[in-house]
């Protein structure tokens, strides 16, 4: 059985990935798989259905890549945000697994991202765990010591020097402001 695998952008979380298999569904088409940034068919699409998944994904907020290197850095974050939002993995190497994931040498996805996105994989890292801390303090059930070993910072200290040096606040600072600043994560 030969597969055929699409890679979407902007596909970072649960809802989307329900978004993305309800349009397959209007389409009267059944992925073997979606998961974050793939979805995995039996059959290829006929030319007719590919436009017609092109338009529904883009008025979705979507979008369908055919690029390989669009592809790659897709991966690349579907994997981060993977990892960072719907996981409790604090000791996560991003390293080893997206070169074990992608089959790929790590310096060669941190050239193609930083090249391509502006920024390194590891400052990407750092945005997406700063979006994950700031979800956590608006829920205010975790205590910030809690929320650094969840997310695999060293100390609460490195934890609030680096969320300082992003938002501009201390978490205490964030917490007691009631106001969330958070970014949608297709945006950060």
């Amino acid at each position: 059985m030969s597969t055929n695998k699409l890679t979407i952008k902007n596909m970072v979380c649960r809802r989307c990935i329900l978004a993305v298999e309800s349009i397959f569904k209007e389409m009267s088409v059944t992925p073997i798989l979606i998961s974050l940034g793939e979805v995995v068919l039996e059959n290829p699409l006929t030319t007719e259905q590919n436009l017609e998944l092109r338009d529904k994904l883009l008025s979705a907020g979507f979008e369908l890549l055919d690029d390989q290197r669009k592809q790659q850095i897709e991966r690349i974050k579907a994997i981060v945000i993977e990892h960072i939002h719907h996981r409790v993995d604090d000791k996560f190497n991003f390293p080893e697994v997206l070169s074990a994931e992608l089959n790929r040498e790590y310096s060669t996805l941190s050239k193609l991202f930083s090249e391509t996105e502006g920024i390194t994989i590891e400052q990407f890292v750092i945005l997406q765990k700063i979006e994950k801390v700031k979800e956590l303090l608006v829920y205010n059930e975790m205590s910030l010591s809690e929320i650094s070993d969840q997310l695999g910072y060293s100390s609460v200290a490195h934890l609030s020097s680096q969320f300082k040096k992003i938002t501009g606040f201390t978490p205490t600072q964030f917490r007691l402001q009631g106001i969330s600043h958070r970014k949608t994560l297709d945006n950060v």
